[in-house]
């Protein structure tokens, strides 16, 4: 994970569980927690443009309010037939907070 780049999660954290967008690092996710795990993917629907912190979740998959397309929380892998998948993004929680990891341009990679 060194070539990772996190971000505090400005926004409050709830307790249980919940779905929201968040705004990290300039890019509008969908954070969530889905039996006592936190997440954090894409928030538009490759399907539809759907978005995806308007969803619900369901034995572990997040689900598209739009068409009902479902996508792995662990993996990002559309069911079954759907031939797509959403982003995910690591998460660290830490004392301060929640983090969100970013992988670093090629260029930072290189010259730091």
């Amino acid at each position: 994970m060194a070539d990772l780049h996190w971000y505090k999660i400005e926004e409050e954290i709830p307790e249980g569980d919940f779905i929201r967008q968040v705004v990290v690092a300039g890019k509008k996710l969908c954070l969530l927690r889905h039996d006592g795990i936190i997440h954090l993917v894409q928030n538009t629907c490759p399907h539809a443009g759907g978005i995806l912190s308007g969803g619900w979740c369901k034995e572990g998959m997040l689900i598209c309010p739009i068409h009902r397309y479902s996508y792995h929380l662990e993996n990002g892998r559309g069911a079954a037939g759907q031939g797509d998948y959403i982003n995910i993004y690591p998460v660290r929680v830490e004392n301060d907070g929640v983090y969100a990891g970013f992988r670093k341009s090629l260029f930072s990679r290189f010259f730091g």
